[in-house]
């Protein structure tokens, strides 16, 4: 999957999880087009025409133009009518119907990457509750694209760790290790299958690319995998607990299970033990 296809995957999932959180009807948005400061309109979800697929829409111009040039959410009650933005749109907006618009850009890494918006057909404020919701469901967005990009820059430079134990390429394998745990972390939240599957390859590939599994190796839940992965990263079990949704009960209880697979008697032995095993970078 390429990094366009993949970043519309996220967009696509993101405008599912923005309905439901803020129970706006409609929901659509898109990626900025590579080297030009517009967005382009590529998923709709509750929309009942055409009107905005494909809409490119310049940084500036409209509602979602001005989301992208102050990079910042924004919101108006009534589009056609807003003296708030410039109305470029506006013949596409009421194609559709669509009255109270919000509009929050992906900001990853100080550069906006895309705008998901929310709407409604009829004219009446959205809140801060809708607007924080919609604001959350961006920065899920943009998690998943600094982790996938991460990925991506350190697979690029993975090499096997040598003999010598060199400082510089230790510390850089310390990282390769720390975005495993975060890919490990993120892939169960993420709704997109297609997305999801992508990560865990990303978090395989990590991994063999420090230690290939030996053959007739130990085999560990994945839920397993994913606290031994925050452990190698240094994490507390109340810490592990909180990056995977779960209680520290159930981080203790998956620690248990993993170390006696492993053979393990501490956490430190269980992390060299999956190391060994392949199963951790």
């Amino acid at each position: 999957m390429t990094a366009n296809a993949s970043g519309a995957a996220e967009i696509r999932g993101a405008l599912v999880r923005l309905r439901r959180a803020t129970g706006l009807p409609v929901a659509f948005g898109g990626l900025v087009e590579p080297g030009r400061p517009r967005v382009r309109i590529s998923e709709l979800t509750g929309t009942a025409t055409l009107a905005l697929s494909a809409l490119a829409v310049t940084s500036g111009n409209g509602l979602g133009g001005k989301a992208v040039a102050l990079a910042r959410p924004c919101a108006v009650t009534d589009y056609s009518l807003s003296r708030q933005i410039s109305h470029e749109y506006d013949a596409a907006v009421a194609a559709e119907g669509l009255r109270s618009v919000l509009a929050v850009p992906v900001v990853v890494r100080r550069r906006v990457r895309g705008v998901l918006y929310g709407a409604l057909r009829t004219a009446q404020p959205l809140g801060d509750r809708a607007l924080s919701a919609a604001v959350a469901v961006a920065r899920d967005v943009e998690q998943a694209l600094v982790v996938r990009e991460e990925a991506r820059d350190l697979l690029a430079a993975a090499r096997p760790e040598p003999a010598d134990g060199d400082a510089a390429t230790g510390a850089a394998w310390e990282q390769v290790r720390e975005a495993h745990a975060a890919l490990r972390a993120l892939a169960p939240r993420i709704t997109d299958p297609a997305l999801r599957a992508e990560l865990l390859s990303a978090c395989g590939l990590l991994t063999a690319a420090a230690a290939p599994a030996p053959a007739g190796g130990v085999s560990l839940a994945p839920r397993e995998v994913d606290v031994l992965a925050c452990v190698a990263a240094g994490a507390t079990n109340a810490t592990a607990a909180a990056r995977l949704g779960l209680s520290p009960e159930t981080v203790k209880g998956y620690l248990r299970s993993a170390m006696r697979k492993l053979g393990a008697h501490t956490r430190g032995e269980a992390v060299t033990a999956a190391r060994r095993a392949g199963v951790l970078p």
